[in-house]
């Protein structure tokens, strides 16, 4: 597992540089479009980068990533997702779930935004501003038709590599794809999502054609 730091992504830039950092309009581009120029970015400039509202800045192995705001039915999807985990994990207090917008730095050129992360508390509260964040245990990204290609490849793969389970919630297909280890290949879950918590007496489960009625407001 690599280290990585944990930051809330408007904190950081604001305070990161005094000046500005202007993004080149022919190294930026939006998720699902082709880079018209590539360049290689690194975490702290992309941290640095000026609040834009609507859009999130996220690089994974130096290349830019710029999502625009989500839909509301993204959104539902979400907070429900974030509701049904947060039940699960406060029973046993050993664990929070965590929404974006908070950075992931997991190496000098990667810096993430996921939906949605749990990561451990093993003294059973939020760690303090003095000591380390455990690795997040769980990623989860509710997915987007600008955002498909790069959460099913290039988040995906960085992921894997960092060692974190992964989840990708298709809206329109109403599956969650599940991630682990090495996998080319996600396990397609329709039916019942089921996942434990080192240390949870309990199994959190997730009834998938339930949960998708009630996001798209059928139930």
């Amino acid at each position: 597992m690599r280290a990585f730091s944990v930051t809330h992504g408007c904190g950081v830039r604001g305070t990161l540089c005094h000046v500005p950092l202007r993004v080149p309009q022919s190294a930026k581009h939006n998720m699902g479009m082709p880079a018209v120029e590539m360049r290689r970015w690194s975490a702290a400039e992309v941290q640095a980068l000026p609040e834009e509202p609507g859009k999130r800045f996220e690089c994974v192995d130096g290349e830019l990533l710029v999502s625009p705001g989500p839909s509301r039915t993204h959104q539902i999807a979400l907070s429900m997702l974030i509701l049904a985990l947060t039940d699960y994990v406060r029973n046993a207090n050993r664990a929070l779930v965590l929404p974006a917008p908070l950075d992931y730095v997991l190496d000098p050129f990667t810096v993430v935004q996921p939906d949605v992360s749990v990561v451990p508390t093993p003294q059973g509260r939020a760690p303090t501003r003095d000591e380390k964040s455990e690795p997040p245990m769980l990623f989860v990204e509710v997915l987007s038709p600008s955002t498909a290609r790069y959460d099913r490849v290039v988040k995906r793969r960085r992921y894997q590599r960092e060692g974190v389970e992964y989840w990708i919630v298709d809206i329109d297909a109403r599956v969650f794809e599940r991630w682990e280890g090495n996998s080319d290949r996600p396990e397609i879950i329709s039916e019942l999502l089921t996942w434990q918590l080192a240390g949870h007496p309990d199994v959190f489960t997730l009834a998938v054609g339930e949960y998708f009625a009630r996001v798209h407001g059928e139930a």
